[in-house]
């Protein structure tokens, strides 16, 4: 496969269509652009993108064809970056890169600078280069650009975390609502999850970054990177 140099995604608007122009990942989608479109809403009232016409037929270097959706998983909380395993339907989408921002409310996808586009490396192999990042790709026009509102920044402020990096328990201070407790693997797996508690033993994890997910009783969730010696 050809080597990775840079990953572009940028997203615009017309007077008749949201859409979002999408190039990069080139070991797996070629040198191209890929226009998707806005065709509705969810359940949950976020926005849905699709490259439109789905002909089956786009050529996609190392998927073979390149649909993809752009979409809200809310089992998971999560924005994701989907791929058609070539039907069309998307009844078996790859998933691609993977969005956690803290932020339920948001209707578009978000920023690159929002949160961090992971890479499902179980799919891709590493071979898009790596989450995505300010640094190596761009992403503007419909999309959230504030991870959190002037409140919820406030509070998120006075949560912590330590030690980072953990070699057997994290404790966490400022949160007294807490009601579940998840971790997550760079790839997107859930590794934990448990009623919360104030430490937390991650003892058993293997060293590396994980994400950290509190869910409040009030749904709130409020989400910190750490890293496991």
């Amino acid at each position: 496969m050809k080597a990775l140099y840079l990953l572009c995604l940028a997203l615009g608007s017309s007077a008749f269509a949201q859409t979002i122009t999408f190039k990069g990942c080139y070991n797996l989608f070629d040198n191209q652009p890929y226009i998707l479109t806005k065709t509705g809403v969810d359940a949950y009232n976020k926005n849905i993108y699709i490259t439109t016409p789905v002909t089956g037929d786009q050529d996609c270097g190392g998927l073979g064809t390149c649909e993809f959706k752009i979409q809200w998983n809310n089992a998971l909380t999560r924005w994701e970056f989907l791929a058609d395993s070539g039907n069309g339907t998307f009844v078996n989408p790859y998933l691609i890169y993977y969005n956690s921002t803290g932020n339920n409310a948001a209707l578009n996808p978000p920023s690159n600078t929002v949160g961090t586009w992971i890479e499902n490396t179980t799919v891709t192999n590493g071979d898009c280069g790596g989450n995505l990042t300010g640094a190596n790709s761009t992403m503007t026009g419909d999309v959230h650009t504030t991870v959190l509102g002037t409140t919820d920044l406030m509070t998120k402020s006075k949560i912590q975390i330590f030690p980072n990096p953990v070699a057997e328990i994290i404790s966490v201070s400022g949160i007294d609502d807490a009601q579940s407790v998840q971790i997550y693997n760079m790839t997107g797996q859930l590794v934990a999850s448990e009623i919360f508690n104030k430490k937390i033993n991650v003892s058993k994890l293997t060293s590396g970054v994980y994400l950290l997910r509190i869910k409040t009783k009030d749904s709130q969730i409020h989400e910190f990177k750490f890293v496991k010696k």
